[in-house]
């Protein structure tokens, strides 16, 4: 199958201009998987670029040795997001995931879950605004318009179900998840997701229980990676080929380079203990508030990464961790700064059914009647050397 080298598709913004979302493919050479350009706009750059890596997460295979450039012929407002589901499919038409035999695509959706493939209803649709374009399009071109093809979140505004036309002579499909682009059943039901809680302390009113979700998709086969050297898939077209290194499955959203990359060889170094969890996953990384310092949520991480992959017995409530490691690889876990204010917060906020896991370092440390006090609320607590295995 041959690829296209670029591929549109089109947006409706709220005041009824038309966005054009293009994509293109070039060889990486080393360079990031995905490129934004949109001028004098660096938040939506960056919001267009979290949203097609995080869509990618549930897709069977990537081949990603090339790079795909998105730009935009005009700006959104700020607060507009309904393009959302244009650039994602800008990105898949590209790389031949998506075609459409009609022609042009105008698509209108947002998702606050792009990582399971979700796809919500935004600001209802101007269908007349559509059909006045169509209309306008098809009077001033010298040549037959090209079929247009609509696809919209679920519930855009029109309350008519999938597969209805709303506008004349028009293709429109509602979908609630990407999988229905093709038929195919809701790609979430392969998303395992799991979360643990740590504590931030900044010695404030803002000290809290901060989370952290991991959710893993399974590699059946491989996945090309940016060193990889691949073979093609006759069957399917796209290029087979495994990982050589784990952290390129790893994505954390929301973070600067620097923790990226901490959160990636924390993660990368834990599977390595397990002897058998390299290679296996796509891993999408979300904290709840992205702005901390240190590396306390380092243990709560790891064990939110067990949970997902099976590899941990499920507590009754939460997991709630503190503990980092140099040496991950080899299952340890080392003490953290703060200990007496992050027990005290832990203690305040704790439920019943939590399991509380500590360094063991702070056994010594544990003030007279925590553990009774953790029993007394439901809870229970371990000071541990290094993570198990079951």
């Amino acid at each position: 199958m041959t690829l296209p080298v670029a591929a549109q598709c089109l947006a409706m913004l709220a005041d009824g201009r038309l966005l054009t979302i293009t994509a293109s493919r070039r060889p990486r050479a080393n360079r990031a998987d995905v490129k934004c350009v949109v001028a004098g706009a660096p938040a939506i750059c960056e919001r267009m670029q979290e949203v097609v890596r995080l869509a990618r997460h549930t897709e069977p295979r990537i081949d990603s040795r090339d790079q795909v450039v998105l730009s935009m012929d005009t700006v959104p407002e700020p607060d507009e997001r309904d393009w959302e589901l244009a650039a994602v499919l800008a990105d898949r038409m590209v790389r031949g995931l998506y075609r459409h035999s009609g022609g042009a695509v105008l698509a209108h959706g947002r998702s606050d879950a792009w990582h399971l493939g979700r796809v919500q209803a935004g600001v209802p649709l101007a269908i007349e605004q559509v059909r006045h374009h169509l209309a306008d399009a098809r009077a001033s071109a010298p040549a037959p318009v090209p079929g247009l093809a609509l696809v919209l979140g679920a519930g855009t505004g029109t309350g008519t179900s999938t597969g209805t036309q709303v506008v004349p002579n028009v293709d429109s499909l509602f979908i609630s998840h990407l999988g229905g682009l093709h038929g195919h059943p809701d790609p979430a039901a392969a998303v395992a997701s799991a979360t643990a809680w740590f504590p931030l302390h900044s010695g404030g009113v803002n000290d809290c229980l901060g989370w952290v979700e991991v959710s893993v998709y399974p590699i059946l086969e491989g996945v090309v990676g940016q060193d990889a050297v691949g073979q093609r898939d006759d069957a399917s077209g796209q290029h087979r080929v495994d990982v050589e290194d784990e952290e390129d499955t790893i994505a954390v959203p929301g973070l600067d380079l620097s923790a990226q990359l901490a959160v990636r060889r924390a993660l990368a170094g834990a599977r390595h203990f397990d002897g058998r969890g390299l290679g296996r996953w796509r891993t999408v990384v979300r904290f709840g508030q992205p702005r901390f310092q240190g590396a306390s949520y380092e243990l709560a991480l790891v064990m939110a990464d067990r949970l997902a992959r099976g590899r941990e017995c499920v507590p009754r409530g939460r997991i709630i961790a503190t503990g980092c490691s140099s040496a991950w690889h080899a299952g340890q876990v080392e003490t953290v700064d703060g200990c007496a204010p992050k027990l005290a917060l832990i203690l305040k906020q704790a439920e019943a059914g939590d399991r509380v896991l500590l360094p063991a370092a702070w056994h010594g440390q544990l003030p007279d009647g925590f553990g009774a006090a953790l029993r007394a609320r439901g809870a229970s607590h371990a000071c541990i050397e290094r993570i198990g295995m079951i």
